[in-house]
């Protein structure tokens, strides 16, 4: 029993340290998600250069008023981001189907009325 863990671990260390060695020829076929790795911006000029912006979501006024807030919610940008590279749409259809993506979650309809059937609204 001795020999055959020997072997294993024997094994295991030389195909290790072979992968390791020859990481370049095979890494780059390692399907890696680029925005995991891609830094979110921190404030209102950040969020305009990374691409955050657009003429119906203009953060123009905020960086001319010298707004010193951090900008746009972390969450909400990494998730339109993704949006934005899977489905090679721009930032305001990435913002869209977020929003919506918020709303069946929350068991709101598309044009933001609560789906719920005891919902009485007075108009």
């Amino acid at each position: 029993m001795g020999y055959v863990l020997y072997t294993l671990s024997f094994a295991l260390l030389i195909t290790a340290t072979a992968l390791y060695l020859l990481r370049a020829r095979w890494l780059h076929l390692v399907p890696v998600p680029e925005y995991l790795y891609s830094r979110l911006p921190t404030s209102f000029a950040g969020d305009v250069e990374s691409g955050f912006s657009s003429s119906a979501f203009d953060l123009s006024s905020n960086i001319e008023a010298g707004d010193g807030r951090a900008g746009l919610d972390a969450q909400g940008k990494r998730e339109v981001q993704r949006i934005m590279k899977r489905r090679g749409v721009g930032f305001d259809e990435a913002r869209r189907l977020y929003t919506e993506q918020r709303f069946a979650k929350n068991d709101i309809g598309p044009d933001g009325l609560p789906r719920d059937p005891k919902f009485v609204s007075f108009s």
